[in-house]
């Protein structure tokens, strides 16, 4: 069993490497194929491992143990189109990356002599990777971004009184960020850059409860904590003919978001679940950061570069089915809707957000030793057009451009996960 758990640790490192931008500003918010498929609204239901990231009181219900592992596979396409009074607005633009696969692992066990379940989580629930031509009118805004973050969750969860269950858990949490920016509006003929790469880790924690009053409905609520890192790195700057290639020791102090669930589940028969969902943001912790130099960068650079965010809270409404049948078959269908983070006064391509819409289906069994769940999921973001936007940073500012034109969303994924009990 260590080996199982080593193997599939060292996958979820390098899944999770480069996910591309999912929803909700940087959220992954699908963490699992049976959640997907209900449109993640799970928090009150929570009856697998995954219980860990969507509710962790949930493990209480799980029997003896469980590990679970998925891979959520999803093929993204957002476009740009500039605006009608750029030279290039009849052209069409598109990301270097369409594809991604972002797993997760889940361990569960409750004690059989007493009222307590225990949990290990590794995931990714916040990442971002865009790649951006160079001729697209943006150049000196932004052209690549990746965010690796990955989670690692234990928990500990109590069932009190046949229907109270509280969860909570700490979480060491690691995150990578490079990004990269022209600082001419065009590529060529001189090589021009800016860069910057960091990582660093932050602790976390989170917190659970799922109250079942009767068979017919339960409520539950989640927190996951804000998690600070200082990201140390360094700065690439290359502007021929005056500036040659230079590295400079660099930080850069982020914030990323906590978040709060509130769901409840109706069963009006043991062959029928429903559940509605809201899930709250807050992004507002991605703020204004600022890139920190310990060297003396060379002239015009400035030591520390202020970069404009001002990303906004957000909600997302989940709600879902499923319908149970003989021999642990089961289906769920479920829909989410997920509200913009990102406003227009600084708006950054490397995010491109936009309202968006998701809907799932998917199928799986539960069984006595196996258990799988298969959901197709579909996304769909109407065009939001960008007008009256600033360079978050001083390229932008001295070039003239930045982020306006009009951006729209298709992806489409396929989430796989299995389970074994023992």
């Amino acid at each position: 069993m260590k080996w199982v758990f080593q193997i599939c640790l060292l996958a979820c490192w390098y899944g999770a490497l480069q996910p591309a931008v999912f929803a909700n500003g940087l959220s992954v918010p699908s963490q699992d194929s049976f959640a997907a498929a209900r449109g993640n609204a799970f928090a009150a239901t929570a009856d697998n491992a995954s219980a860990i990231y969507y509710n962790p009181a949930g493990l209480t219900q799980i029997a003896g143990t469980e590990l679970r592992g998925g891979i959520y596979g999803i093929y993204l396409d957002p476009t740009f189109t500039p605006p009608a009074s750029a030279p290039n607005h009849d052209d069409t633009y598109r990301i270097g990356k369409h594809y991604s696969f972002v797993p997760q692992l889940y361990l569960a066990h409750s004690f059989t002599n007493m009222p307590l379940s225990i949990g290990l989580g590794v995931f990714a629930p916040f990442g971002g990777s865009l790649s951006w031509p160079n001729d697209t009118g943006f150049r000196t805004v932004a052209t690549k971004g990746t965010t690796t973050y990955l989670r690692i969750n234990p928990v500990v969860a109590g069932k009190f009184f046949n229907q109270l269950s509280i969860g909570a858990g700490l979480s060491a949490n690691y995150a990578r960020m490079n990004l990269e920016q022209g600082l001419r509006p065009l590529a060529e003929p001189l090589e021009n850059d800016f860069r910057f790469t960091g990582d660093g880790w932050a602790l976390g924690a989170n917190a659970g409860l799922l109250w079942q009053p009767c068979d017919y409905f339960s409520f539950g609520a989640s927190f996951r904590d804000q998690t600070a890192f200082s990201l140390s790195g360094e700065t690439a700057i290359e502007q021929q003919p005056i500036i040659s290639s230079t590295s400079i020791p660099a930080r850069m102090d982020i914030k990323f978001p906590l978040d709060a669930t509130l769901g409840f589940s109706i069963r009006p028969t043991p062959k029928w679940n429903l559940e509605f969902d809201a899930t709250y943001t807050d992004w507002n912790s991605f703020g204004n950061v600022t890139i920190r130099q310990s060297g003396s960068p060379p002239f015009p650079v400035q030591q520390n570069i202020p970069v404009k965010l001002e990303w906004q809270s957000s909600w997302m409404y989940e709600a879902g089915v499923t319908r149970y049948f003989d021999h642990g078959w089961h289906a769920s269908a479920g829909y989410v809707f997920d509200e913009n983070s990102v406003p227009n006064n600084y708006y950054t391509p490397l995010a491109a957000d936009l309202d968006r819409q998701f809907f799932s289906v998917g199928i799986g069994r539960t069984g006595k030793t196996f258990d799988f769940d298969v959901t197709y999921q579909f996304g769909y973001g109407p065009a939001h057009t960008v007008t009256g936007s600033s360079p978050a940073s001083t390229p932008g500012l001295f070039a003239g451009q930045n982020a306006n034109g009009t951006y729209n969303f298709i992806s489409q994924a396929i989430f796989v996960s299995a389970g074994v009990h023992f």
